[in-house]
């Protein structure tokens, strides 16, 4: 089984406000059928569809030294998976924040 981790970025909050849509982060060897089963077996919820994008990494410059062995390198890349739930469901480590701490005080 694949491990899936999700994103805490406003925009990834936006898509479940909106869409119904939650962003996880999974290793660029998954398929679609596998972060589906994932998720549906990780957070116990009915997947609708899933949506996947591969982000390369980006070039990095390098110096050892003032001006010796100059050379580039490249981040690893990244695989985003937007996983849509059936109506209905919902993945509880997504719920709103705030409201527990208005309680608190």
């Amino acid at each position: 089984m694949i491990s899936v981790i999700p994103r805490a970025t406003e925009k990834a909050y936006g898509q479940i406000a909106t869409k119904n849509t939650y962003v996880f982060d999974v290793p660029t060897t998954a398929n679609k059928q596998q972060i589906a089963e994932a998720v549906a077996e990780q957070f116990e919820v009915e997947v609708k569809g899933v949506k996947t994008l591969v982000q390369q990494g980006k070039a990095v410059r390098f110096s050892r030294g003032k001006n010796r062995y100059p050379g580039t390198t490249k981040r690893k890349d990244t695989k985003k998976a937007y996983v849509t739930l059936a109506e209905g469901s919902s993945i509880q480590v997504f719920e709103e924040q705030p409201a527990a701490e208005e309680e608190k005080k």
